[in-house]
């Protein structure tokens, strides 16, 4: 796929692990163009007073119809919604948690929120730069030994995927590695290994390409200059500081904090187009600080317009340089994408597929939570299930939901 969706593992008989990010294609904008089209208004927004008023009925039912017309594309048991505005929120859980019991999706429940991490790192990141810790144009080999072009190489390039070293999820070696047995953990010097033995694949800063290599880097970068292990960093940084209560880091843990829906993914060995397999409880060790997370629909609303904004987490004047920093065409700036004013990321673990985006144009925050991250539509090669309806865009399910409540909303998600 090219464009918006998913940056895959290439071609193999096997299913691909992969994670996603939604982003503006080439043709989206022309050079020159700012997808923010006022960094610093944003920036400067005012915070939202305590939301605790509902959306007018009739927009709530917009929204609710929306999503109801999507759900039957979806290939997903379940999906949890919600949006909130500065006039109030709205929010509502569809399908099932768990298709064996017939547990019904509920608001609260906890996902794996596969890439929305990296939006954490990049977080952190610009607060490393704000607080003048490191520089955005600092080398990696100058934190880290051994990286090929490290001398050249920066935090910036990193952060913006142009840096040329390959993604270790796009590793033959990695995928063996990881559906041999998904259960056990693996080191992150195991994973740079994958990523860095295929390394590098273009000049830095010569293309964009989508590699979890960089962010697992940039969570090297962020413990050496904190001395602290990275989920001491997100929790002290981040999810304190925003009172993000259900947002966690697992690290090499398994489990989910209850309540959680069972997570459906056509990833891995045993997986049927007729029977899906369960990864709730796959090791999210790989995924580390670009795809490990945690969190459930409030904290994501509330991290999301802190993510557009900076509100609570970074300086006006650092957030307006992330608004910036989306350069044609990928429409991919410092860990995080923007489509149309759309700012924030998509990700998928296996099992879980989020959408978390903030509307620059109306204050509006956006997010999806799903127990699939099985793709629909015209999907090519990907791993579909069985009775897949191939007269429509190929997409993951939060995304497809995501683009639903995006129109409902007046401001359409223009997927490229």
């Amino acid at each position: 796929m090219t464009g918006v969706g998913n940056w895959q593992a290439g071609d193999r008989l096997a299913p691909i692990v992969f994670f996603a990010v939604t982003l503006a294609g080439g043709a989206a904008f022309a050079a020159g163009d700012a997808c923010v089209a006022d960094p610093a208004a944003v920036a400067a927004a005012k915070p939202y007073a305590a939301v605790t008023a509902l959306l007018p009925d009739a927009m709530a039912a917009r929204l609710d119809a929306a999503v109801t017309a999507v759900l039957g594309e979806t290939a997903a048991p379940g999906v949890i919604a919600g949006v909130q505005t500065p006039e109030g929120h709205w929010e509502k859980a569809y399908g099932l948690a768990d298709p064996e019991t017939g547990a019904p999706m509920e608001i609260g429940m906890h996902t794996r929120i596969g890439s929305v991490t990296k939006t954490f790192t990049g977080t952190v990141l610009m607060q490393l730069v704000e607080a003048g810790k490191v520089s955005l144009d600092d080398t990696i080999g100058s934190y880290i030994a051994d990286i090929p072009n490290g001398d050249q190489i920066t935090l910036r390039q990193l952060a913006d995927m142009t840096s040329g070293l390959a993604s270790y999820t796009l590793s033959d070696a990695f995928q063996d590695r990881l559906f041999s047995h998904p259960d056990r953990v693996i080191p992150v010097d195991e994973l740079l290994k994958y990523g860095l033995d295929d390394s590098p694949i273009f000049a830095p800063g010569a293309r964009f390409d989508y590699s979890n290599t960089n962010t697992v880097l940039l969570g090297e970068v962020i413990e050496k200059v904190t001395g602290k292990p990275v989920g001491e960093v997100f929790k002290e940084q981040i999810f304190q500081p925003l009172g993000l209560d259900n947002t966690f880091w697992p690290g090499t843990s398994s489990e989910i904090p209850a309540p959680y829906p069972q997570g459906f993914t056509m990833q891995g060995n045993d997986a049927t187009p007729d029977a899906p397999t369960n990864a709730t409880h796959w090791n999210p060790s790989w995924g580390w600080t670009a795809g490990g997370m945690i969190s459930s629909l409030d904290d994501l609303l509330t991290y999301g317009h802190a993510l557009g904004t900076g509100q609570g987490l970074l300086d006006p004047e650092t957030q307006a340089v992330r608004l910036a920093s989306f350069p044609s065409p990928s429409g991919y700036g410092i860990a995080m994408g923007c489509v149309g004013g759309w700012v924030g990321h998509s990700g998928e673990l296996p099992g879980y597929n989020t959408t978390v985006f903030y509307d620059t144009t109306s204050d509006t925050t956006v997010v999806v939570q799903t127990n699939s991250d099985i793709p629909s539509g015209d999907c090519g090669d990907a791993a579909v299930l069985a009775g897949n309806a191939t007269d429509m865009v190929c997409s993951s399910p939060a995304t497809r939901v995501f683009k639903a409540l995006a129109e409902a909303l007046g401001h359409p998600y223009a997927m490229p």
